[in-house]
């Protein structure tokens, strides 16, 4: 059974800055952690914007979300503090997907950055889409100094089909020349005009109080 992935991200621009972190810190990512099936639990600050935050959860499959443990704290069991919480923030995304690339292959810990991509593509273009980002664009990246993994996913029903994750040494690899280099490929420039709701979040690694 392929892993998954769960993805949130947030604007908490309207929350209580202190709430929004202690409500995360305290008491939903624990939660998450005790769900048997979760694996690494990880939280992440925007860099261009501060007040954009996102969530990861490994999982052993995408079946840990359908799971009685699981539903016993989500969707109509949220907390109160989750359901006060929680309509004071915009979300950006929510991601439920099956890992396409590559293979069995868990979040790196002790990552400095991670790069958030999601996007869909236009129905006639995907499986090129899908030949390129396997093929080229994953490979490539993957191979810049400083980039410690990068995987794929697929949502087949939430907003966004496509997602790749790529745990940075530090959110500046992916600014750097050799990442350029590495994604500005002739192919690259041809799809990209195919590329349909692009969220790009570039983000550290979230520090409680720093």
């Amino acid at each position: 059974m392929a892993k998954g992935i769960l993805l949130v991200a947030f604007d908490f621009s309207n929350a209580h800055q202190d709430e929004f972190h202690d409500w995360y810190d305290l008491e939903h990512l624990p939660e998450r952690q005790r769900v048997p099936g979760f694996g690494l639990c990880e939280r992440w600050i925007g860099v261009a914007n501060p007040k954009q935050a996102v969530a990861g959860y490994n999982l052993e499959s995408l079946a840990v979300l359908s799971s009685g443990p699981y539903l016993n704290i989500a969707h109509d069991n949220l907390s109160p503090w989750s359901k006060r919480v929680g309509p004071m923030c915009t979300r950006l995304i929510r991601f439920d997907g099956e890992q396409t690339l590559p293979g069995e292959a868990d979040s790196p810990a002790g990552a400095g950055g991670l790069l958030v991509n999601a996007m869909n593509v236009v129905a006639e273009h995907e499986a090129e889409f899908n030949e390129w980002y396997d093929h080229e664009h994953i490979p490539a990246l993957a191979a810049v100094p400083g980039v410690l993994s990068a995987r794929r996913f697929r949502d087949p029903k939430g907003t966004h089909r496509y997602l790749a994750l790529y745990h940075l040494a530090s959110p500046e690899v992916s600014t750097g020349a050799d990442w350029k280099n590495a994604a500005a490929t002739p192919w690259t420039e041809r799809l990209r005009p195919h590329f349909r709701d692009h969220l790009r979040i570039l983000s550290r690694r979230y520090v409680r109080g720093g």
